[in-house]
């Protein structure tokens, strides 16, 4: 029997989500592992931690993502988590769930009041496609960068990408994947860890505030989420095209956040890159339904969540060229798309190769991301070049 349309469709949707989440656990796991440490929490407890944030990505991933009808993933903080390993040190555990509660509440503030929602809706949508073109960038270039640290691995599964898109467009990500696992195993690349697959009960943690911590830490955890992790989110739902109810999406993360953050749920931010593999053409030819792609993804993020830690460990025995390979990749789309965005209005354009180039470059000033400054800077040129001229 013939697989019908919709029989492709469903399964690439699955196959995104599934890559999603892959990507985004074997990309940032192991910064969670070192800010839960940092932060003073026992193994046992990182675990659980695992187990709350992948339980509250499913939740509101698979949640949001069929309410509105459109793809939202969400993601802890990759950036407020690298902020967290320098900052903690030398602070009780349980002053740093304080410090989730106040940055999160500060968050669902933003939320609530419309603030966040009204400054999104004045950046133009090319700027927009921009950023996400600058963030993407360092992915494709480190897929190819990976043919220098192993070629076979990175090769073959280039190699596996172009035959899928020739011959069977819908399954390409997941026939690379596939050889990629094959040649890996073949190398003996694959190192599986030694502990059983377990469910990390979360344990709850008293809170205690002290202001000059939550001044001193959660402030700039709060401002370098929400430039670095829920700006982009929201500019890569706009480039691709949804306009989502900004204000109800941040009210919806922040307050699982608050909520879940005594059991270590650290941030639920809304994801940019491993969004980005929902929304791309091969996903469904119709943007209206791909975001069964990210519910997809909300789904395997459950599963994760249920096994904890040990789903993190299995994700990082993976060789590292594979992961980069399969990333870039599966972003190719996304990341040619946006920058036929970004610059095709000729008004727009050097606005938009300004933000690209500023996002790119991977610059942080001020602790806050290149991702937060390329749309600053974007929205400059723009206001600068656009000024009325006065008549001579």
């Amino acid at each position: 029997m013939r697989a019908t349309p919709s029989d492709s469709h469903f399964s690439s949707a699955i196959i995104a989500g599934f890559v999603a989440v892959l990507v985004g656990y074997t990309s940032s796991a192991a910064i969670i592992f070192q800010a839960a440490e940092a932060a003073g929490a026992s193994a046992l407890q990182i675990g659980g931690w695992l187990t709350t944030l992948g339980l509250a990505m499913g939740m509101t991933s698979l949640g949001l993502s069929l309410y509105y009808r459109v793809p939202v993933l969400t993601a802890w903080s990759t950036p407020g988590a690298a902020l967290l390993i320098t900052s903690l040190p030398g602070i009780a555990l349980n002053e740093a769930i304080g410090i989730f509660i106040f940055a999160s509440g500060l968050i669902f503030l933003c939320g609530i009041t419309g603030l966040f929602a009204r400054l999104m809706n004045i950046i133009p949508l090319a700027i927009c496609a921009a950023m996400l073109a600058g963030i993407l960038l360092r992915f494709g270039l480190e897929a190819f960068a990976s043919l220098q640290i192993n070629f076979a691995l990175s090769g073959g599964m280039c190699l596996a990408y172009l035959l899928g898109r020739r011959f069977m467009t819908r399954y390409a990500i997941m026939l690379t994947l596939l050889v990629g696992l094959a040649v890996a195993l073949i190398q003996g690349n694959i190192t599986f860890p030694q502990q059983s697959l377990h469910f990390a009960v979360p344990e709850f943690i008293t809170p205690q505030f002290n202001v000059s911590t939550l001044l001193g830490v959660g402030v700039p955890y709060f401002m370098v989420t929400m430039a670095s992790q829920n700006a982009p989110g929201i500019a890569t739902l706009k480039a691709a095209g949804y306009a989502v109810p900004v204000s109800p999406l941040m009210s919806w993360t922040s307050l699982t956040s608050l909520l879940l953050a005594p059991f270590g749920g650290f941030s639920v931010c809304i994801a940019a890159i491993t969004a980005a593999i929902c929304m791309s053409d091969d996903v469904h030819p119709d943007p209206k339904r791909r975001y069964l792609a990210a519910a997809a993804a909300g789904g395997f993020y459950l599963v994760a969540g249920v096994f904890g830690g040990a789903i993190g460990m299995l994700f990082s025995a993976l060789p590292t060229a594979l992961i980069h390979t399969l990333a870039g990749l599966a972003l190719l789309g996304t990341l040619s798309g946006s920058l036929q965005q970004a610059l095709s209005d000729s008004k727009q354009r050097d606005a938009a190769i300004i933000t690209f180039l500023i996002t790119a470059s991977g610059v942080t000033l001020l602790g806050v991301g290149a991702a937060f400054w390329g749309l600053m800077g974007g929205v400059l040129a723009h206001i600068i070049l656009t000024l009325p001229q006065r008549a001579r």
